[in-house]
C-alpha cells in the first residue's frame, strides 16, 4: 500500500517519542538485559542527539515481567501491571547508564515515584529538560493498571508535543501476518490509523491507536537492528511503515 503524496515528510524531525520494547533490549536471550544491544541502542540515539533532535524515551518491561501474562497465570491483573512498570523503571536506569557513558545527559522520570532513583513525571519539567537538550526517559508506565507502554508513549508523545512516536521494532516495517512464519508476507508502507484498527495488526494497542488518531500524531513503526535506521527516519527518510 502506497502512500498518498502529502504524507511523505522530507524534513527533520525537531522533537520524537521512541518506543523501545523490553524484548529489544533482551536480544536473542529473551529475558533479561543484552549490554551489548543497549550500548548499540545507546550509540543510535547518541547519533540524533548531537543533530539537535530534542528525544523522549518510553521502555517496556516484557524482558523481565509482562503484567497481562502474570494476570494470565493467576495473578491479580492490577497487581502485575505494577510489576510491570517496576520492570520499565530498570530498563529506564540501565538505558541512562548507557545514555550517560555515550556522554549524553538524560533524566528519568517515573509515573510512580521513587525520589531515590528518577525524577517524578511532571510534564513541564519534562519539556524543559528537552529544551536544555536532555534525553528525557519516561518509566513507571502511565502509572496505572490496565494501560500498556505503547499507550504511555502515545499519551507522553501528545504530552511534551512530540511531531511522531517512532515505534522500534525487530521487523522493518507492519505486515499484514508474521514475516517470520510467512515469507510471502506483504509489508505496508502506509496505513490509516483505522486500517490498523479494522485489520487488527498487532503495531500498537487499540487504546494507543486511537490516542493517535484523535490527536492527529503520526507512527513510524520500523527496525532499530537496521544500522543508522533511526537516524533516516528521523530526517525524514520514507523508512518502515508511516501510520496517519
Amino acid at each position: 500500500m502506497s502512500a498518498d503524496p502529502g504524507t511523505k515528510r522530507t524534513e527533520p524531525y525537531r522533537r520524537i517519542l521512541l518506543k523501545l520494547s523490553g524484548e529489544a533490549l533482551a536480544g536473542n536471550a529473551g529475558y533479561g538485559i543484552d549490554t551489548d544491544i543497549l550500548k548499540v541502542v545507546a550509540s543510535e540515539i547518541k547519533e540524533i542527539h548531537k543533530k539537535g533532535v530534542q528525544i523522549g524515551v518510553v521502555l517496556g518491561g516484557g524482558n523481565i515481567f509482562r503484567g497481562v501474562k502474570g494476570a494470565t497465570e493467576g495473578m491479580d491483573r492490577a497487581s502485575a501491571d505494577y510489576m510491570g512498570m517496576l520492570a520499565t523503571v530498570l530498563n529506564a536506569l540501565a538505558l541512562q547508564d548507557a545514555l550517560e557513558q555515550e556522554g549524553v545527559h538524560t533524566r528519568v522520570q517515573s509515573a510512580i515515584e521513587m525520589q531515590e532513583l528518577a525524577e517524578p513525571y511532571i510534564r513541564r519539567r519534562a519539556i524543559r529538560h528537552l529544551e536544555k537538550h536532555r534525553v528525557v526517559i519516561f518509566g513507571g508506565g502511565t502509572g496505572n493498571p490496565y494501560f500498556t507502554t505503547d499507550t504511555t508513549a502515545a499519551l507522553r508523545a501528545m504530552e511534551i508535543g512530540s511531531e511522531v512516536v517512532l515505534k522500534a521494532t525487530k521487523v522493518d516495517g507492519i505486515y499484514d501476518s508474521d514475516p517470520k512464519e510467512n515469507p510471502t508476507a506483504e509489508r505496508f508502507e502506509d496505513l490509516t490509523y483505522l486500517d490498523v484498527l479494522q485489520r487488527g495488526l498487532k503495531v500498537m494497542d487499540s487504546t494507543a491507536i486511537s490516542l493517535c488518531m484523535d490527536n492527529q500524531l503520526p507512527i513510524i513503526v520500523f527496525d532499530l537492528n537496521q544500522p543508522g535506521a533511526l537516524r533516516r527516519v528521523v530526517q525524514g527518510e520514507a523508512v518502515g511503515t508511516l501510520v496517519h
